[in-house]
């Protein structure tokens, strides 16, 4: 299934994701979704093992430049994949029918979606205000906090492949104030790769893996990465964030309008058949 069209996707969303470090599942799946008509539940699936494997390298590098806060990660983790497993234990158990699992999938991914690009746009305001109170808080209820961020992270992510990026960096920079940018992205990417495997190896699990499809994404991605992240310093950061998140509301209202287009049409034909 060599198509030059997926291939050109992958090296997009790659070429964001270097520049901005947020862009993968926000922009992969709904793209999978919308252009290519992909099943929700197989593009969330392929977008999972497609995410760990692109992060891997980040997370090497920025693992070799020491640029990753391991007690974070460790605390992410403890809470995202337990999350994870659960969350695609009860997908598993509910044995969801073809159109409610479209429905379910659509809707965590436009609600993951809209928390991405209110992310990126508030969190500069929410630094602000927030920091400095913030830099008081003691170590334990860091702790917990980032426990509980994991958790919500591993079924965010695990149902819609959105939400590890944005979410996970304006989360990250609220409750470690005190750690450079750098850090910061370098633990959220290193968090993300087993987070993104566990889920990935479920939905494949659960059959919702295509591992072609796969292979011709990153195909394109990882050089859009490379590309991305050489460019990242000549391309202003707030024209990025504010740019990336328009296009994930206009993605997240495009599935919604899309989700209760297909709502209508089901209630009419209830009607009719009765």
């Amino acid at each position: 299934m060599f198509d030059p069209l997926y291939v050109a996707s992958g090296f997009g969303v790659g070429l964001l994701v270097g520049m901005t470090g947020v862009g993968g599942g926000s922009l992969m799946t709904p793209l999978l979704i919308l252009l290519f008509g992909i099943h929700p539940s197989t593009a969330v699936g392929t977008d999972l093992l497609y995410a760990a494997a692109t992060k891997t390298g980040g997370s090497v590098v920025h693992g070799w430049s020491r640029s990753v806060h391991w007690p974070a990660v460790l605390r992410l983790a403890s809470g995202s994949i337990p999350a994870s497993a659960v969350t695609l234990l009860v997908l598993w158990k509910l044995d969801l029918k073809s159109d409610t699992e479209r429905s379910l999938v659509n809707l965590v991914l436009c609600f993951a979606l809209i928390l991405t690009a209110t992310s990126l746009i508030f969190r500069k305001s929410l630094m602000d205000r927030y920091r400095k109170r913030l830099e008081q808080v003691d170590a334990r209820t860091t702790a917990i906090a980032t426990v509980i961020t994991g958790i919500v992270l591993g079924a965010l992510v695990s149902i819609s492949s959105v939400g590890a990026g944005a979410v996970g960096v304006t989360v990250l920079l609220l409750l470690y104030p005190r750690l450079p940018m750098a850090t910061i992205v370098g633990s959220d990417i290193a968090h993300a790769v087993p987070l993104t495997l566990v889920a990935g190896i479920g939905h494949w699990a659960l059959g919702d893996v295509d591992w072609a499809l796969m292979a011709v994404l990153l195909l394109g991605s990882l050089p859009g990465i490379i590309v991305g992240s050489f460019s990242a310093t000549r391309v202003p950061e707030m024209v990025l964030r504010l740019t990336l998140a328009s296009v994930l509301f206009v993605v997240a209202g495009k599935i919604m309008f899309a989700e209760l287009n297909l709502s209508t049409a089901f209630v009419t034909a209830l009607a009719w058949t009765h």
